[in-house]
């Protein structure tokens, strides 16, 4: 193999290694030739471009021979090993990759457009590797060792950072790089096949008239990226508040108020949960208050702020279908230090929770919205659910490409009379039903 492919596709097999050596040993001498205390007085444009600079020349008076294409390929793999994340450069500045997954020195996946791919990369070592990872997480003045193990932690630029090394993870240090997508329109997630036209009305009919909806579904199916467009619908006048665990919610709105929960410190102080941002955002005079996924005992607390004067709100959980989202707000709820029995549970989910909307990722990478879901209980019953839309997928074909069509049925009076005193007008493929005994209700059994 020549040099060119080994700079190139550095990570097959021995060529691999063999080429991390050199960009090693070029990495050594490009160090013992640049003075530390001037770069670091540099902007980051300038000190990449003083290393491209000053290792030029140490290839031009000490070797290797090499064409342009060559020469350029080195200098790049050196300065991204030297300033950068190595191998994971090139990863980061590809746009179209969504999630990059390193499962030891010699595992590298990424996730495009949907669908999970191993890459012919590797990094040169488990040294390399941990390095690496020492350098993400001290962006974010944290540290991972023994006694440390696991990060989960937000960088500078945006993307969510996972890690967690030996002797937790058993094949090596394991990193996760999430970059969270841009932020999609409605009229954008039609295009893509997420939902329809119809169900586009009828989602922007409920947040303007305040209903509180739930986004519910596993993981990487898009809840995050539906939970924002959703909010673009909320009028610019109205105070907004997001709470996260990373800030991921890109809200075009005036007046917003992002929050953020944060770790513990090394010492194990300092610790601001979710649930302390949800009793704290009560306090805020907020129209609107956001919660990018509940996830313990502050669902009780959103739960409560929904039912008493906070509609309109939204929130995601982590849940398979809509009767799952519902039994686990339940069960969140009850992780609360409030000792409160389940029927009372019952009772502030269905006075808090209007709809829930359920999204699905598909075996071809495709998300969708499979179901609107209007929450009919009341009081203490069991959980009573009205679907008011659903996916119905086709038959699996030859080309592995799921297919369907979006299926609309008529929603309760109870619910078109709140629209329309809303001033919402209901959307036409959408009846009224008289009775709701009339609709196709289905019981969560909690």
């Amino acid at each position: 193999m020549s040099l060119r492919s080994r700079i190139a596709a550095p990570d097959e097999g021995g060529a691999g290694r063999e080429d991390g050596h050199l960009v090693a040993v070029y990495r050594a001498k490009l160090l013992e030739e640049i003075d530390l205390a001037e770069m670091s007085s540099l902007a980051a444009a300038e000190r990449r471009a003083r290393l491209e600079r000053v290792l030029g020349h140490i290839i031009s008076r000490e070797g290797p021979v090499l064409s342009s294409a060559e020469r350029s390929q080195l200098i790049r793999r050196v300065v991204d090993e030297a300033l950068g994340l190595g191998v994971l450069e090139p990863l980061l500045a590809d746009a179209s990759i969504t999630e990059i997954m390193v499962n030891g020195p010699d595992s590298i996946f990424v996730e495009r457009a949907g669908r999970v791919e191993q890459l012919p990369l590797r990094f040169a070592s488990t040294e390399q590797l941990m390095q690496t990872i020492e350098r993400i997480v001290s962006t974010v003045n944290r540290r991972v060792d023994e006694s440390n193990p696991m990060v989960d932690a937000r960088l500078p630029t945006g993307e969510r950072v996972n890690v967690i090394i030996p002797p937790l993870a058993l094949a090596g240090p394991t990193l996760t790089i999430r970059r969270f997508p841009r932020a999609y329109t409605l009229p954008e997630l039609i295009g893509l096949g997420s939902l329809d036209e119809q169900m586009l009305m009828l989602l922007a009919a409920f947040v303007r008239a305040r209903f509180n909806v739930i986004v519910s579904g596993g993981t990487g199916t898009g809840k995050t990226t539906l939970l924002n467009a959703l909010s673009g619908l909320i009028p610019s006048h109205e105070r907004i508040i997001t709470i996260e665990d990373s800030a991921e919610l890109q809200l075009q709105q005036e007046h917003v108020i992002p929050l953020e929960s944060r770790p513990p410190n090394i010492e194990g102080k300092g610790q601001i949960t979710i649930r302390d941002l949800v009793r704290n955002s009560l306090r805020m005079r907020p129209d609107r208050i956001i919660v990018g996924e509940v996830r313990g005992g502050e669902t009780l607390d959103m739960l409560q702020a929904m039912s008493t004067g906070h509609d309109g709100s939204l929130a995601t959980v982590h849940a398979n279908s809509a009767e799952d989202a519902l039994m686990r707000l339940q069960t969140l709820g009850s992780m609360s230090e409030v000792l409160i029995p389940f029927e009372a549970l019952k009772d502030q989910i269905n006075s808090a929770v209007d709809v829930v909307v359920q999204l699905t990722r598909f075996a071809d990478g495709s998300r969708r919205v499979t179901e609107i879901a209007l929450l009919v209980s009341h009081g203490r019953e069991q959980f009573r659910i009205a679907t008011v839309s659903r996916f119905v997928p086709q038959p699996l074909g030859p080309d592995r490409v799921v297919k369907g069509h979006f299926e609309h049925l008529p929603l309760p009076r109870q619910v078109a009379e709140k629209l329309y005193v809303a001033n919402e007008p209901l959307p036409p493929a959408f009846g009224v039903a008289e009775a709701l005994d009339a609709l196709p209700t289905r019981q969560a059994i909690g």
